[in-house]
């Protein structure tokens, strides 16, 4: 359906959970949610079909979709809790802090002072420090020499995907290995990344100059909200298991479905029973 289902890979991790080929995923029937918002999970700048099925990661947003008079929404998990589950942690310590700055994307861009913002990490993070940035602000030299010259390691996950093109299908898994390498995630703002870490074992942390972003639509409630409503992710040293109870109740770690469930909502055709992948061997599926 949306070629914003294959950003980041979402479609070939749950390609996988459903026991298909995770190269060549169908295409889903429905918008599935790609980022964590404050709103119905759904990009503001996209156009949509009204009696298409949205598929939101948890219960919050399906009711916040529903109060936004989207109603036709079915909560599906997120993709990084399914992956989460299809990847044993691996044996090894963890070291370190990996660091999001907040980003802009193709249609908006940020402005904000990083040199502030490199002296706010130094001053907080106690052990040696990995920022990975954006793909768009990975290709501006400039800006990762300014994280380099603090003593950081800079790295970018990759390029999400777009418009059927460029898809990366280990996105998520290169993003799950880095942060496994680290003890803390953190970021100025509040996101997907780091709720992601947070589920991942990481102690997450939100502070510092959040930024601006340009022409931001505040109809939602903007900075103000997101602190007010989940205050427990918020500051240098938040209590990691209030972080991660949150974290898991916002990207729907406690109702990821069982591959024959999660196929029909999807759309996926039943000519590929053949691969299913029996429940049985996926542990901590709600029953």
């Amino acid at each position: 359906m949306h070629h914003a289902n294959h950003y980041y890979g979402h479609s070939h991790v749950l390609a996988r959970w459903c026991g298909l080929d995770p190269r060549r995923p169908p295409r889903i029937r429905g918008y599935l949610q790609h980022g964590w918002n404050i709103g119905d999970g759904m990009a503001g700048d996209h156009s949509y079909v009204p009696g298409v099925p949205t598929l939101v990661w948890s219960e919050r947003t399906r009711r916040r979709a529903w109060a936004l008079g989207r109603h036709d929404t079915y909560v599906v998990g997120a993709p990084w809790a399914y992956l989460l589950r299809m990847s044993p942690e691996p044996d090894a310590p963890r070291e370190g802090t990996i660091w999001y700055p907040f980003h802009g994307w193709e249609g908006q861009r940020v402005v904000g002072d990083h040199a502030r913002l490199v002296d706010e990490i130094r001053a907080t993070e106690p052990g040696p420090v990995t920022v990975c940035l954006y793909w768009q602000e990975f290709q501006s030299p400039r800006l990762r020499r300014r994280y380099e010259r603090a003593g950081f390691r800079v790295v970018c996950h990759g390029y999400r995907g777009g418009r059927y093109r460029d898809l990366d299908p280990d996105f998520l898994d290169r993003q799950l290995a880095e942060q496994r390498r680290h003890a803390r995630v953190a970021s100025n703002r509040l996101s997907s990344a780091v709720l992601y870490g947070a589920l991942a074992g990481c102690e997450p942390a939100v502070y510092g100059d959040p930024m601006v972003l340009e022409n931001e639509d505040p109809s939602l409630g903007g900075q103000d909200r997101i602190r007010r409503e989940w205050p427990e992710l918020h500051g240098p040293r938040p209590d990691p298991a209030a972080a991660r109870a949150v974290a898991a109740a916002e990207l729907g770690a406690d109702r990821l479905l069982p591959p024959a469930e999660l196929r029909r909502i999807l759309g996926w055709p039943d000519e590929y029973q053949e691969t299913y992948v029996d429940d049985a061997a996926l542990p901590g599926i709600r029953r």
